[in-house]
C-alpha cells in the first residue's frame, strides 16, 4: 500500500485576505488624497488664536509698554485719545520710556495680534522655535489664472533670528509652495545667507537695522528684541 503524497502547502492570498488588503488600499488612498486636497490643493483656514482673559492682560500690558493702546487694534477702532472733538490731533509732549526698548512676545502672543486683523486671522499664522521664525500664509489665487485659478496657494517660509558675536543674524532658511521648496536662484541665492554680515557693512537698511539691535532671540516660542538707545 502506498503512502499518499503529502498536500503542498498553500501559497499566496485567501479571497477574505485578498478582500481586506484591496479594503485598506482604498481607505489609504483615499485618505492620501483628501490629505493632499486639504493640505495643498484646497488648505483649511487657519484657526485664529484667542487668548484667555489673563493671556489677553499679559498683552495688552506689554503693548501699554511699548506705546500702543490695545483698543486700536480692535477692528474698525478709533483713535478718540488722539484726536480732539473737531477731528484735530492732539498734541502730546515727547519723552522715553527704556522700558519700551525690550519687547517679549510669545508665539500665541503674535498670532493673536495677526488674529485682530480679519483679512489674515485665517490665512497667516506664525511659529516660533529656537533662532527660527516660520510662517504659514494662505493666497488666493485669481479666478481668471490658469490651473490654479480660484485655487488657494499654501506658502511656507523660515527666517533665522539670533544673535551673536554682538550682532544680529537674519537668515532666509527657505521658501515652499504647496509644499515643494523654491529653488535658491529664485530666491536671488539668499538661502542661508547672513542678511546682515552680507549687506550690513555698507551704508542702507540692513548697517542701520544692526546698529540699532542690542539682542535679538527665539526661545522656547518666545520672542526677545531689546533696541539700543
Amino acid at each position: 500500500m502506498s503512502e499518499e503524497e503529502p498536500t503542498p502547502p498553500r501559497t499566496g492570498f485567501s479571497g477574505s485576505q485578498l478582500a481586506f488588503a484591496v479594503f485598506i488600499t482604498i481607505l489609504v488612498t483615499a485618505g492620501a488624497s483628501f490629505w493632499l486636497y486639504r493640505t495643498y490643493i484646497n488648505p483649511a483656514q487657519f484657526k485664529p488664536v484667542t487668548l484667555s482673559s489673563h493671556e489677553q492682560t499679559r498683552l495688552d500690558v506689554k503693548l501699554q509698554q511699548l506705546g500702543v493702546n490695545p483698543r486700536e487694534l480692535l477692528p474698525n477702532a478709533k483713535r478718540k485719545d488722539q484726536v480732539d472733538a473737531d477731528g484735530r490731533l492732539v498734541p502730546e509732549q515727547y519723552e522715553e520710556n527704556p522700558e519700551k526698548r525690550d519687547i517679549h512676545l510669545s508665539e500665541r502672543e503674535l498670532n493673536a495680534l495677526v488674529a485682530s486683523n480679519p483679512s489674515l486671522a485665517s490665512r497667516f499664522a506664525i511659529d516660533l522655535s529656537d533662532d527660527l521664525a516660520s510662517a504659514k500664509l494662505l493666497i488666493p489665487v485669481d479666478p481668471d489664472m490658469p490651473v490654479m485659478g480660484g485655487r488657494t496657494l499654501r506658502v511656507n517660509a523660515g527666517v533665522e533670528l539670533a544673535y551673536r558675536d554682538d550682532r544680529p543674524i537674519v537668515k532666509l532658511r527657505g521658501v515652499s509652495i504647496m509644499g515643494v521648496p523654491v529653488p535658491n536662484a529664485w530666491l536671488g541665492n539668499l538661502k542661508n545667507v547672513d542678511l546682515v554680515d552680507q549687506f550690513g557693512t555698507g551704508p542702507g537698511f540692513w548697517n542701520s537695522f544692526a546698529a540699532g539691535v542690542a539682542l535679538i532671540e527665539i526661545e522656547d516660542g518666545q520672542l526677545h528684541i531689546k533696541l539700543k538707545e
